[in-house]
């Protein structure tokens, strides 16, 4: 099982990015998914997460209202939208998986993890 984000890129305040992560090597629909971002110098956190069928989901305060999390099973895909992006969303975004699980976007509940995708907003 293998997860792979994608939709990273360098944007002004204000703008808006979509992040992917699509999986390969099992059904997602198995899976509890979260994003998660990690600045530097600081400790990775969960950014929002959403349940196996999506009718749960959970957002950090720092972006409830400005990010939105969804999910495609037939197409193996979990977005997060982010709109009116900040400076201090700029981090590596990860999204990760957990077998089952619930939507508590606790980094350590969460054992699959594909590679990170750099998200910069500039001021």
């Amino acid at each position: 099982f293998q997860l792979q984000a994608s939709g990273g890129g360098l944007v002004q305040t204000g703008g808006s990015l979509r992040l992917s992560c699509s999986a390969s090597g099992s059904a997602l629909g198995y899976y509890t998914i979260g994003w998660f971002r990690q600045a530097p110098g600081k400790e990775r956190e969960g950014v929002s997460c959403i349940s196996r069928s999506g009718d749960s989901t959970n957002y950090a305060a720092s972006v409830k209202g400005r990010f939105t999390i969804s999910r495609d099973n037939a197409q193996n895909i979990v977005y997060l939208q982010m709109n009116s992006l900040k400076p201090e969303d700029t981090a590596v975004y990860y999204c990760a998986a957990v077998f089952l699980g619930t939507p508590d976007c606790a980094p350590q509940n969460f054992g699959s993890w594909g590679q990170g995708t750099q998200v910069t907003v500039s001021s």
